[in-house]
């Protein structure tokens, strides 16, 4: 068999390379006519192959009916079936050195099968017509720092379920979308992130475990359906967040490991290639074909399905070679060293070429330590994201909001010490889908004391949260206080809107968000101390917590916070503020969740409810000029307008 000259010596060299960026439209399976014959042209790497054919539906699944031809020493194997077509199932049929023959899914594949069978399918990916033209031109001409950011995390299988669609429950991405887009503009989200939606064989890893990298999950559909989802969030001015995970992959038959008999996509060594706690393997980033194959990927996400960020799962795990290791279990670098170069060369790499060839889409980090420079310029010697999670002031909030009021003075710092490093980063607050599962209780369960408690002390966290300077992230179902932890196997519990208390906390984290985005004080200097001012950032004895968000340079649209984070009142609570005037309450967390009981009519209800003013008192307090009176009720959140 001649060369079908499809992939060319360019071509070759390029990925050799490493900077081959639309590699997906070479390798894989793509439908196209040859010789006058309309088929699919198939073409797969493996290097350390004998040899190679393609197994499917057009061939009976037959290993020696199609076989392929290696293009010199490139590794690519590939051949031209004219009896393929859309939507057929096929495999790779590799011959390795010691005699094995093993059938591997495609990992450049559009589509695949959906688990058990996980073979990959035949599909296209160009002839959608997309009208997203304006809002992609918006988020290139746009200051991506300036603007706020409330991202709702998502998984799709387990957000709402319809078991007469099937034994799963799964809805499509189209149903998904449709359902979704009135959910989040209705609560004021931003932003939707997805989990779990490259191609992954065990639910369980909630997609954190893939084989099909270039494949949306077939579990909600084909890459048509899943485009129509972007598209609709776009038309509704929502962002879509993807989860990304370069960082390793399972070791499933099908997949990526050993792909040719040799490890191939992974570090030969298991000290480096292996993640022994997560039973992955890690990619080896030192290999330009790997390389190649994760940065096309990000770039295919961004360019074909018009995904406006990426969130790069386990960044850390990537940084450090000793990550999850125990002495004598790693390999150091060159230079003795813990850190892993090619790694942090391949995410510049990345980042760079990102922010090149798209202006819109950017990268987020899951980076759990202190390295520095995550989101810096790679020019200055910086990783280049765009965002990272902050998970250093989400682990401290946590572990203030679980400690029990009485002991919450101890460890006030907790609250308080991400201020001292807010513009070390470009920051995200994050309360992600990791925090509430495993026996790490839903958001609501972490709270201390009895129900009533707890869901007043999550409106003054959420509160906080709010006026902390950073975007925002909040998982699904968190926003109505879901009691149970969070499983991908049942959708949320929604039934529990039914409730007073849950259906309270949704509509005050719905006012939470709109306050958020109407008010630029809150999110456009979160970078900057400028924008941020403690009032009061030592009444540890009270668990008290009070500070201003402004605008640089004036006080007009500025906004003071005091959160109460005991069930005590305070009705002698004063508060320092810079000048005179009546403040005006915007926002209270106590109003929206006072029993009915509580008032003998509706009309003393409608009365104590009311927002209240305060008059700015000429008197010295918190080192600023005029003090503010202002009763504080058990666990209460205010916020109050200048």
């Amino acid at each position: 068999m001649e060369e079908l000259n499809v992939i060319t010596e360019a071509d070759r060299y390029v990925f050799g390379k490493g900077c081959h960026y639309e590699i997906y439209r070479k390798l894989g399976a793509h439908i196209m006519e040859i010789d006058n014959k309309k088929g699919v042209y198939f073409a797969v790497w493996a290097p350390n192959a004998v040899s190679v054919s393609v197994v499917g539906d057009f061939n009976d699944w037959d290993d020696e009916k199609d076989e392929m031809k290696v293009l010199g020493k490139s590794g690519i194997w590939e051949t031209f079936v004219p009896e393929a077509k859309k939507w057929d199932k096929y495999k790779f049929s590799i011959e390795t050195k010691t005699g094995q023959i093993l059938h591997k899914a495609d990992p450049y594949a559009f589509h695949a099968e959906l688990r058990p069978g996980n073979a990959s399918k035949v599909a296209e990916i160009d002839g959608f017509k997309w009208s997203d033209a304006k809002w992609v031109e918006k988020q290139e001409k746009e200051d991506r720092y300036d603007r706020p950011m409330a991202i709702y995390e998502m998984h799709p299988g387990s957000w709402i379920k319809d078991y007469s669609r099937g034994e799963d429950g799964f809805l499509d991405y189209k149903t998904i979308a449709d359902k979704l887009v009135p959910y989040l503009k209705e609560m004021g989200y931003t932003h939707v992130e997805l989990i779990g939606v490259a191609e992954h064989p065990f639910d369980g890893s909630w997609g954190y475990q893939v084989t099909g990298y270039y494949a949306p999950t077939a579990r909600y559909g084909g890459p048509e359906e899943f485009m129509y989802f972007v598209n609709t969030m776009h038309k509704n001015n929502i962002g879509v967040i993807l989860d990304w995970v370069p960082a390793h992959f399972p070791k499933d038959a099908h997949g990526l490991a050993e792909f040719d008999g040799e490890c191939l996509y992974e570090y030969h060594n298991p000290k480096k290639g292996e993640h022994a706690d997560w039973g992955t393997k890690v990619f080896d980033y030192e290999r330009n074909e790997v390389s190649n194959f994760l940065i096309a990927n990000a770039l295919f996400w961004a360019e074909v399905y018009h995904i406006d960020a990426l969130r790069v799962d386990a960044v850390a795990s990537m940084l450090y070679l000793d990550y999850g290791r125990s002495a004598g279990n790693w390999v150091p670098n060159k230079f003795g060293e813990n850190k892993n170069l090619e790694a942090i060369e391949f995410l510049k790499h990345l980042n760079s070429i990102m922010s090149k060839r798209t202006k819109s889409c950017y990268l987020i980090a899951e980076e759990s330590t202190a390295w520095p420079k995550v989101t810096g310029a790679v020019e200055d010697n910086g990783l280049g994201f765009g965002f990272k999670w902050n998970m250093g002031w989400m682990n401290d909030f946590l572990e203030y909001c679980k400690t029990d009021p009485l002991f919450r003075k101890g460890g006030h710092n907790k609250m308080t010490f991400s201020i001292s490093y807010m513009t070390a980063e470009n920051y995200i607050l994050v309360i992600s889908h990791d925090e509430v599962v495993h026996l790490k209780c839903s958001m609501v369960n972490k709270m201390p004391g009895y129900m009533v408690d707890k869901f007043a002390n999550l409106r003054t966290a959420y509160t906080f949260m709010i006026g902390h300077p950073g975007k925002k992230l909040l998982f699904m179902g968190q926003e109505f206080a879901q009691l149970r932890e969070w499983s991908e196997e049942r959708e949320l519990d929604w039934f529990l809107l039914n409730e007073p208390l849950h259906k309270e906390m949704q509509e005050y984290v719905k006012k939470l968000i709109h306050l958020y985005r109407k008010n630029p004080a809150l999110y456009s200097n979160d970078r900057s101390y400028e924008g941020f001012q403690w009032v009061n950032v030592n009444d540890s004895e009270r668990s008290i917590f009070s500070f201003i968000r402004k605008m640089p340079d004036t006080w007009k649209g500025a906004f003071l916070f005091i959160c109460n984070f005991t069930p005590m009142e305070r009705p002698d609570y004063s508060v320092g503020v810079p000048k005179e005037g009546v403040y005006k309450e915007v926002l209270s967390s106590y109003s929206e969740t006072i029993p009915e009981d509580t008032f003998e009519s509706a009309e003393e209800k409608n009365t104590e409810l009311t927002l209240r003013k305060f008059k700015a008192v000429e008197e010295e307090c918190d080192d600023r000029p005029y003090r503010l009176n202002i009763p504080l009720r058990p666990y209460e959140s205010i916020i109050i307008a200048f």
